[in-house]
Order: structure tokens, then sequence, then C-alpha cells
């Protein structure tokens, strides 16, 4: 199950790099830039705590 959310958090933060690329080469709008941006940083920052932050065990 984490190797899952991992997958899904990175290609939430692969839709927040690769864009910027395609609308410098201008193979992609502004606008739909901004919602693939918009949608990536939504995925990542939803998805990536579960996997980045270790529990801390009480003693």
């Amino acid at each position: 199950m984490k190797s899952i959310i991992k997958i899904i958090s990175y290609l939430g933060l692969g839709l927040t790099i690769v864009p910027a690329f395609l609308v410098f080469y201008q193979v992609m709008t502004l606008e739909l830039y901004k919602s693939m941006i918009l949608l990536g940083t939504f995925v990542w920052l939803v998805s990536a705590p579960f996997w980045i932050f270790k529990k801390v065990e009480e003693q």
C-alpha cells in the first residue's frame, strides 16, 4: 500500500514540474498549465505525508 501512495505522490510531483517545460516550449497553454500545476500540488500535498513522516513510538 505504501508503494502505491509513493507512486501517486510522485505523479503529483511530476504534474508540477513537467508542465512548466511544456509551457516553456509552447506545447501547452498557460491556462492548462495552471490547472495541471494546481492538480499536481493538491495530489502531492494529500498523498506525500502518508509515507514521508515516520510514526513516533511512545515509550
